[in-house]
């Protein structure tokens, strides 16, 4: 009898209970909420706003990009306020500071004027938002599921290690959408360093705005993942455990602090709702197509040729002239280095801008990027790393697409000045294969163009232009308002920092960057 209860036996009878508690069972019964018929729509001013437009430019959509950060707040705000019958959310990371907590707050008033409002969120980015989530479900208007969620609420991270296959793939989809009219996606979470709204860390980003056929295909994208088996009503998970009072408190004391108002007052001057309201937004209608992951990827369980890097390729065409890329987590691999150099060395111009490590907020995928770098460099493709809080040579700001910022986080790419994409892909093994992602693909010149000015005129100011020597060495290159300065190492780091990035650059890890 005593060896039934040996400590080691003890030990991994605790370790199958633990193991079975972070076990997920498939989501049950649930609300079969999809998209309102397209009659319904029309009734809101949006639906007949947009259908004017579309009357006149078939088959097309309507674009504007959002590059300033407290633009792209000031749409979510006002296109929350403007719905009438339907708001779908869906974000990788979703913070409890101040814009998300605004943001959070207009999906409940919403939800009071009568909008249905689903709300879907990665478990993975909604840090101590248990509670928040539980009441905002509470409302018969308002449901919020969560996308491959942890077992364990109070040590999720353990999901990792009893349930790695799952826990690893992510929803790193972003999209915002108002009446099934118009809708913003692109690059940025919801979280105070995404809209310039904190003296901390700052991503420069870029989102798009679109109404018509491409908000259609969101929404209709949308219903995909919100029925998917992946996705969890929030009840099913946990229950509220804090009074209704306490959390009201909690919200009242973010909105109310000094730094929410100093915001808003930036929000007011920043002109973007006086362009809306008056009808000023100055869209571009032009041929718009959705690409987006099979949303069961996030269970491994998609077929190749449903990931969303296939469609894309795709969509986007072989290049015949030019290449600009803009991933803040830039790994290429292999096969990667491979394509790329190929295109540059048969006269095609590849110029890639990522973070440098100075600016990069996950030193580890930098490693992913670093031991690839002197190839692509040897292939002819140019490659820029943005700087840390560069600035011009007028003292301004010098943030990739006219956002200020601290580290690059738009993700976007640029084909012969043509065609553009714009979404969550990263060019990295994760989003490719493992995290679940989406974006458009924009047939706009003028867009392709701007890509391209960027690159021309502001990467010059903004990034280190990364070079070969003539004994085949890596060396940083940055203007300045005087005379250019050379590094001979990862500028403005540590030696241990770089030390570091270089073992991590040793191990197999490549593919999980």
């Amino acid at each position: 009898m005593l060896q039934l209860f040996s400590p080691a036996r003890l030990l991994l009878l605790a370790c199958l209970v633990l193991l079975a508690a972070c076990s997920m069972q498939p989501p049950r019964e649930r609300t079969s909420h999809t998209m309102l018929p397209a009659d319904e729509i029309l009734d809101t001013t949006l639906g007949k706003a947009v259908a004017e437009r579309t009357a006149k430019h078939p088959g097309m959509s309507g674009i504007q990009p959002l590059a300033d950060a407290l633009d792209a707040f000031s749409a979510r705000v006002f296109l929350a306020r403007m719905a009438e019958k339907t708001l779908d959310v869906q974000y990788y990371i979703w913070r409890k500071d101040t814009t998300g907590t605004v943001l959070l707050h207009e999906l409940y008033q919403a939800a009071e004027r009568g909008v249905r409002v689903r709300l879907l969120l990665d478990d993975n980015g909604i840090s101590g938002m248990d509670d928040w989530l539980a009441l905002l479900n509470s409302h018969p208007n308002l449901e919020v599921r969560l996308f491959n969620p942890f077992a364990l609420r109070k040590a999720r991270m353990l999901g990792f290690i009893t349930d790695f296959s799952r826990a690893n793939r992510r929803m790193h989809n972003k999209s915002y959408t108002a009446d099934q009219s118009i809708t913003i996606t692109g690059g940025r979470n919801v979280g105070d360093e995404y809209f310039a709204a904190t003296d901390g860390l700052l991503f420069a980003d870029l989102d798009v705005i679109a109404a018509g056929p491409a908000a259609v295909a969101i929404s209709e994208d949308f219903d995909r993942y919100w029925a998917s088996q992946s996705a969890y009503p929030v009840d099913q998970l946990f229950q509220r455990n804090t009074s209704r009072e306490t959390l009201a408190n909690e919200a009242s004391a973010i909105l109310g602090s000094e730094e929410a108002a100093r915001y808003a007052a930036e929000l007011m001057g920043s002109g973007f709702r006086e362009r809306l309201l008056s009808g000023d937004m100055q869209m571009e209608w032009v041929k718009t197509r959705l690409v987006s992951d099979d949303p069961a990827k996030g269970l491994g369980k998609a077929d190749v040729s449903d990931l969303m890097i296939y469609s894309l390729a795709k969509l986007l065409g072989k290049p015949e002239r030019s290449l600009d890329l803009v991933s803040p987590y830039f790994v290429p691999t292999k096969a990667g280095v491979e394509v790329f150099s190929a295109l540059a060395q048969e006269g095609i111009e590849v110029r890639i801008l990522t973070n440098a490590l100075e600016a990069t907020d996950v030193a580890a995928v930098h490693s992913g990027y670093a031991k690839r770098r002197k190839a692509l460099l040897k292939a002819g493709v140019l490659l820029y790393e943005m700087q840390s809080n560069a600035v011009r040579p007028d003292g301004g700001s010098a943030g990739i697409f006219g956002s200020s910022g601290s580290s690059l986080h738009a993700k976007t790419f640029a084909i012969d000045g043509e065609r553009v994409f714009i979404g969550s892909f990263n060019f990295d093994p994760r989003s490719a294969n493992l995290n679940t992602e989406l974006g458009f693909v924009i047939e706009s010149k003028s867009l392709a163009e701007a890509t391209d000015r960027v690159f021309s005129k502001e990467v010059p100011i903004a990034a280190y232009q990364v070079k070969l020597d003539d004994r085949g060495g890596v060396y940083w290159l940055q203007h300045t308002d005087t005379e250019p300065v050379i590094y001979h190492t990862e500028p403005n780091v540590g030696w241990l920092k770089r030390a570091g990035v270089k073992i991590m650059s040793w191990l197999p890890i490549e593919w999980l960057l």
